[in-house]
């Protein structure tokens, strides 16, 4: 046993994908521990009612995130994973369409708010997780990015995990000083710890990587691309969050607390297999220098252990589900359902994210997002018929259906676009026996 773990250790020195999943992977582990205590915390210091008002408010804005800086994180991974002198330009351009996008997207939310959410949600609150999640959580995005196209992935889960950690302090403290916070106390902390974490996260890129530069000419050319990346990351939020948003909503705030408290178990859940997708990310697009076929091949490489895992998550989560309500409370007694309904989530995220990313290494994004909006605006549709009869239980139903459903669109469009690489390839070479001939 000792020379088989003395084997995996060198295996892991030898490969730089091992390295970064395992860099990732104790940082997502740290991060579910730290999540756990973060989650834990505030769930009992707010209550399910003004948990759901925070999780409501913060699920509509989640919507918009992807669009503050219109895929320019994306972009950077791209073009510095191929060649890493750019980095110094694309971390200037990405702040500054940041700073432009962001001021737009918060107005339009701020104008909105006031006629998805329900009054019960101040709309000082919305402008508090705006700050955050629009300008300060972003940039934190940005700078992790930057070190993952430098595959630099000790600091890429370094910079992750930092928010987390100081959220977990600024829950410990609500907790401690009130026994039932509001929303509104939540979101003041929330913010400072956003914050903080952020202007750590720009000294630390300044020093190691770069300071930023302006290239303004390269933002046109590459705006349609940015916003193709933008595009698919709102649609993935929107089929993951919007039902919290509408059971807001359309339900009740106590339902919402009960179905965000379930959904974010699964999300712990699937981080070993995002871990690697994390990873593995900058290698997509390497790879799919050279075509689709070559993209795909790397996923296929990568699929069978993560599908394993996920199995075995499905079973965990199904038989361990009941321990749930006793850890943050039993007034989320309900989550055990819930939990129960949405366990097979892991599985097919597993499926859809590897033929995704796939597809974007080989520079198939736009036909990525474009399954993703049809399957976004479908998860909108079910939620609307089945949230207002089946309350929770209806979100859970329509999120299944919905990933099932990403799964086999990103499937039949990766068949597609590889069907057609091949006829392409075959066609080049009649071509070049004819010439020869």
């Amino acid at each position: 046993m000792i020379h088989h773990a003395k084997a995996l250790i060198e295996r892991v020195k030898r490969s730089t994908l091992a390295r970064n999943s395992v860099w990732m992977f104790l940082g997502y582990g740290v991060r579910i521990i730290v999540q756990a205590g973060y989650f834990v915390l505030i769930a009992r210091a707010l209550g399910p009612h003004e948990y759901g008002a925070f999780v409501g408010a913060a699920a509509l804005i989640a919507i918009a995130g992807p669009f503050a800086g219109v895929g320019a994180g994306n972009l950077l991974v791209k073009n510095v994973s191929r060649d890493k002198s750019l980095f110094a330009v694309y971390w200037g351009n990405a702040l500054f369409v940041l700073a432009v996008s962001s001021a737009l997207l918060i107005g339009g939310i701020v104008l909105v708010a006031h006629w998805i959410l329900p009054p019960a949600i101040p709309l000082l609150l919305i402008i508090l997780i705006c700050l955050s999640d629009l300008i300060g959580a972003r940039i934190n995005d940005i700078v992790a990015q930057g070190f993952q196209a430098m595959e630099r992935l000790g600091y890429t889960a370094n910079v992750s995990l930092l928010p987390y950690v100081l959220r977990l302090i600024s829950a410990a403290i609500v907790f401690s000083i009130w026994h039932r916070a509001t929303a509104m106390c939540w979101g003041w902390f929330y913010l400072g710890s956003t914050v903080v974490s952020c202007a750590i996260a720009v000294i630390v890129t300044n020093w190691k990587l770069g300071a930023p530069k302006l290239c303004l000419s390269r933002i046109p050319p590459e705006l349609k691309e940015g916003f193709y990346f933008g595009a698919g990351l709102s649609a993935q939020t929107v089929y993951n969050d919007i039902d919290k948003t509408m059971l807001a909503s359309l339900s009740t705030l106590d339902a919402t607390g009960i179905y965000a408290a379930a959904y974010r178990v699964i999300d712990v859940a699937f981080t070993p297999v995002r871990s690697v997708l994390f990873a593995a990310y900058s290698n997509f697009f390497r790879s799919g220098q050279h075509g689709i076929s070559a993209s795909y091949s790397y996923a296929k490489r990568l699929m069978p252990r993560m599908i394993g895992y996920s199995v075995l998550a499905f079973a965990g989560l199904y038989l361990l589900a009941p321990i749930f309500p006793l850890v943050i409370g039993k007034e989320f007694a309900h989550t055990v359902e819930a939990l129960r309904w949405l366990a097979l989530l892991p599985l097919l995220k597993t499926f859809h994210y590897f033929f995704a990313d796939a597809l974007t290494g080989a520079g198939y994004q736009g036909i990525r997002a474009a399954a993703q909006v049809f399957v976004a605006l479908t998860n909108v549709g079910l939620n609307f018929w089945l949230i207002p009869v089946y309350s929770w239980r209806g979100a859970a139903w329509a999120s299944i259906a919905c990933d099932a459903l990403l799964a086999i669109s990103l499937y039949v469009a990766l068949r597609v676009a590889l069907r057609r690489s091949q006829l392409a390839t075959g066609q080049k070479t009649n071509e070049a026996y004819a010439l020869a001939d």
